[in-house]
């Protein structure tokens, strides 16, 4: 009986065979690539057509504009030039559209376009699809579902929790100037708004500015916006596999497990108290029920609407974006109340309302006019959320006349709006009469919150906080800058500085608070 064994040589030609064949086929399938990527791009080019920008690179687009964060540098260069919209090429086939004109933003805020997909995707991990990320008619159920969570009757008790927040924070400074030496607000301020947040949308106790865990929550949501940010912009970080084997994909999710871990414990902590007897029946006999408490009793009562992902994604979006957004907001308002004439002002009026040490309420929101008019103009200069996108769901035709298809990226670029000069004449001159009472603007001119049906469902509550921890902080401090480090703005989900937010604080004689009051 014989045995056939296969001589090497012909086993080497079978293998040689294979790869060769598998060598072919991945070469057809980069070519049917390159062919789809180059009919997109010439797509895109016939597309944009109306638009014209600055000249970019067939493959890397505008990368070389934007580097080293001049991102908000190069917008404002653009704006000059281009002061309705302009083409940005991220690489080769990627682009998005750059509005910067006010009627522009209210077509497009105007109509139902879902957030762009290829962008806002990379924040699904750390905040999970609630209200940031969702669209369409699950977005409306959850918006309807939230929104009593911000009514008046809710907001006005918050005005005494965020003065007790924003009190802690001073006399932390005022331990501080000791030192003599520039504070770096930023991070104190962060710590202010999340205690601030986890008070009132989450029926926490007691502070958590003094509570070290909360120092890695902070560090967490800002290593998350560098991440984040940085991904969007990086071609080679698009595909979830490939960035998880990356550095910085295991620094996201690293991160995302230390935010996970700080909401999951909120959670648990008010669902451990609903329990307790009694509880739960008089939470449901309030006439207005808190942030959490809307979404633990959705949950208890209707599973179906809303399920445990669902609830931690509301969660961490509100705890991100209720505590982040206004932390900027509070941060640049102050600097820029330092290195402008106006705090004395802003200072008289607030010492008209609370010089006799009366505690800061709801009422007296409405009566600081200019003190109001210098936080939105604070707010023009440097918007806590640059920009945000929208991917067209049909074609959309401008006032102007020029159009975009379907499929088409657009950027709203909120910071380039508030720096144009064709919108506010000498954009980068810090001037509060834009905001005089009777002041005319385009409807769509000042989008600190955005607009449309999407608006941001917070802004009642922060500008509140905003107003309450600048009165405070006016009366209890003269403001003035760090000459050595003037703060050098830089696009991230939220805006922040390169350098941190430093300032010289110095403490006002006789102040006109009563702390024991706040």
């Amino acid at each position: 009986m014989s045995v056939s064994v296969l001589s090497p040589s012909r086993l080497l030609g079978d293998v040689s065979g294979i790869l060769q064949a598998a060598s072919l086929l991945i070469l057809l399938l980069l070519l049917i690539k390159a062919a789809q990527l180059y009919l997109h791009r010439q797509w895109l080019l016939k597309a944009l057509q109306q638009f014209p920008c600055p000249p970019s690179h067939w493959l890397f687009g505008h990368i070389q504009e934007f580097q080293q964060d001049q991102e908000l540098q190069r917008i404002q260069k653009w704006v000059e030039t281009f002061p309705s919209a302009c083409p940005h090429w991220l690489w080769g086939g990627k682009v998005r559209v750059q509005l910067h004109d006010p009627d522009y933003m209210k077509v497009i805020l105007g109509r139902s376009d879902p957030k762009s997909h290829g962008s806002y995707r990379f924040l699904a991990p750390w905040i999970g699809y609630g209200l940031l990320l969702l669209n369409g008619q699950t977005w409306f159920q959850h918006r309807r579902m939230l929104t009593p969570a911000f009514h008046y009757d809710i907001l006005k008790p918050y005005v005494g929790l965020m003065a007790d927040s924003v009190r802690v924070m001073l006399d932390k400074w005022e331990e501080l100037l000791g030192q003599d030496s520039p504070l770096e607000v930023f991070q104190h301020v962060s710590l202010m708004t999340l205690d601030t947040i986890m008070k009132c949308a989450f029926s926490h106790q007691g502070s958590i500015q003094v509570d070290r865990n909360s120092q890695s929550y902070i560090q967490a949501i800002s290593d998350l916006n560098n991440l984040v940010f940085s991904r969007m912009r990086n071609a080679f970080h698009q595909n979830d596999t490939i960035y998880s084997l990356t550095s910085a994909g295991r620094w996201t999710h690293r991160a995302c497990q230390l935010a996970h871990q700080h909401t999951d414990q909120v959670i648990q902590l008010r669902k451990a108290q609903l329990q307790k007897e009694g509880e739960l029946e008089k939470i449901k006999r309030k006439r207005h029920l808190d942030f959490l408490d809307i979404l633990l009793l959705a949950k208890m009562e209707n599973g179906s609407i809303l399920s445990d992902k669902d609830l931690r994604a509301e969660v961490d979006t509100f705890m991100f974006e209720g505590h982040d957004t206004t932390a900027s907001g509070i941060s640049w308002i102050l600097y820029a109340l330092a290195t402008h004439k106006h705090q004395e002002r802003c200072r008289e009026e607030i010492h008209g309302l609370l010089g006799d040490g009366a505690s800061i309420t709801w009422n007296h929101l409405d009566q600081m006019p200019y003190t109001t008019m210098c936080i939105k103009e604070a707010l023009r200069l440097y918007p806590p959320v640059p920009g945000i996108g929208r991917e067209l769901s049909t074609p959309v035709t401008f006032p102007d006349g020029r159009s975009l298809p379907k499929g088409i990226m657009v950027f709203l670029s909120i910071y380039g709006l508030h720096h144009n000069p064709k919108v506010w004449p000498n954009p980068e001159v810090f001037d509060p009469s834009r905001f005089a009472p009777g002041s005319a603007q385009h409807s769509h001119a000042f989008l600190p919150f955005s607009g449309g049906s999407r608006n941001c469902i917070g802004k009642q509550f922060a500008m509140n906080e905003l107003k309450v921890a600048t009165a405070l902080t006016l009366l209890r401090f003269e403001l003035l800058p760090d000459p050595t480090r003037i703060p050098i703005p830089i696009a991230r989900l939220v805006l922040k500085s390169k350098n941190g937010i430093h300032l010289r604080l110095r403490r006002l004689p006789n102040p006109c608070e009563d702390k024991d009051q706040l």
